[in-house]
């Protein structure tokens, strides 16, 4: 099932996600593959459940569009352990559709998070990868990416916005 993509100004988006206490059920194997189609559908490379209004620490990436299955990363309750360098690459986001900007981030991460069984792993990204986690992972902390570019930046995408809202173009 392919769910719809919350956008900004659902008050989901802007809340911390409630951690995840229940693993290895049907429903959350079930919900996890409906993400990663939803995902897909989307065209993105990393989607959380508050992103489409579920607020729950759980997000699914992957950097290869579905082109290698191994790429597929699951991370329920995760939390960034280590970070080191900086990069600096454009960023946009399926809840900001059509906004992208310069963000400056981490250019290696480690996060620690468990799986759908789970079990508690560690895994190092780099690049689009470290991007991808850190990204993910302000989504279930209640941020958006937009936190990180300039607050004039960020007021001037807003107000595009509420132009798009008043015209019916968002939402």
């Amino acid at each position: 099932m392919v769910y719809p993509i919350v956008k900004l100004g659902d008050p989901v988006l802007e809340r911390e996600a409630e951690d995840v206490t229940q693993f290895d059920t049907p429903e959350l194997h079930k919900f996890l593959e409906d993400m990663f189609e939803s995902m897909y559908a989307a065209k993105g490379v990393g989607l959380a459940a508050p992103q489409i209004g579920f607020s729950r620490k759980i997000s699914v990436i992957d950097v290869s569009n579905g082109e290698n299955p191994a790429d597929k990363l699951v991370l329920i309750n995760p939390q960034i352990v280590h970070i080191e360098g900086k990069q600096e690459g454009e960023e946009g986001c399926l809840s900001i559709p059509g906004f992208r900007e310069q963000v400056r981030r981490a250019k290696r991460v480690t996060v620690r998070a468990r799986d759908a069984r789970g079990e508690e792993f560690e895994k190092t990204g780099e690049d689009v990868l470290a991007r991808a986690f850190l990204h993910e992972t302000d989504h279930l902390n209640g941020r958006l990416y937009i936190t990180h570019i300039s607050a004039l930046k960020r007021d001037l995408m807003k107000r595009k916005i509420k132009k798009l809202q008043r015209s019916g173009e968002w939402g």
